[in-house]
């Protein structure tokens, strides 16, 4: 018995790591501001900022993925409304006033570390700390704001690669809305969410599959590390690296990597 339990734990992981792997290039190209969304920005209303904030958030797979590891075990609207609320308002603090004030980092660090908060939420779904630290989860409520903030940040990165213009008021504005397109697009996915979890609740498979499935999460989370990790020391953009493309040249013009080539030796 014991050991059709162990080949039944292989076979899972095995179709769990399947599963991520598949899912691993569509994540990859599912998230930013492309070259399209800035042209079109150039001359778009407040109402496009409106559509582009709530498109941003559906295909924004490591927030969705948050927000389900957030809403899994939660039983009652009230429950699921106050959570909401916390992480609302924590990624509306850094969204509207890091993107006001310039205040940015590069976007793929900043999205290493919201993966990371997949994994956390994942890892505290299945009782990690009790199992595997002997202590009590951090306080819920505290985190997902802490958690919120950061991934207004990662949003804020992203808004910031749009030409918002100059003038304060419209600047303003148009921040404003696109806050407001990802509160509509979060409220879409997380109705999706919530019924589909309350449905699968019912059933008894939900008993023996909620550890598998935030196993799932937290192995789509270090996925999603790995990725943007990898994004960050192959980046096609020099400047969004911490040394800026001439610093990195005056690296190589002080080590004399160009000069290790003596042409006079030709005349040999």
């Amino acid at each position: 018995m014991i050991a059709f339990f162990l080949r039944m734990r292989r076979r899972l992981a095995r179709v769990l790591f399947t599963a991520a792997a598949a899912a691993l290039p569509v994540l990859a190209f599912a998230h930013g501001i492309s070259a399209e969304d800035r042209e079109r920005m150039l001359s778009g209303g407040y109402l496009q900022y409106v559509g582009l904030g709530a498109t941003h958030m559906l295909s924004g797979y490591d927030h969705l993925l948050f927000l389900f590891g957030v809403v899994f075990f939660l039983n009652t609207f009230r429950d699921v409304a106050k959570f909401v609320t916390v992480f609302t308002l924590g990624h509306c603090i850094t969204l509207v006033f890091a993107t006001f004030w310039g205040i940015t980092w590069n976007y793929f660090l900043i999205d290493a570390v919201i993966a990371l908060s997949v994994m956390y939420k994942a890892f505290d779904n299945n009782g990690g700390f009790q199992k595997h630290l002997g202590m009590a989860s951090p306080n819920l409520l505290g985190m997902v704001f802490g958690f919120g903030l950061l991934h207004g940040f990662g949003l804020s990165t992203r808004l910031q690669q749009l030409p918002l213009g100059d003038d304060s008021t419209a600047m303003l504005l148009r921040i404003l809305s696109f806050n407001l397109g990802v509160e509509i697009g979060q409220i879409a996915a997380l109705t999706v969410m919530v019924a589909l979890l309350a449905i699968w609740r019912r059933r008894p498979s939900f008993e023996r599959l909620s550890f598998a499935a935030n196993q799932l999460l937290m192995v789509l989370g270090a996925l999603l590390l790995l990725m943007q990790l990898h994004g960050y020391l192959h980046d096609s953009d020099p400047d969004s690296f911490r040394f800026p493309e001439q610093e990195h040249r005056h690296i190589h013009e002080d080590m004399d990597v160009e000069k290790t080539v003596d042409p006079s030796r030709n005349t040999l």
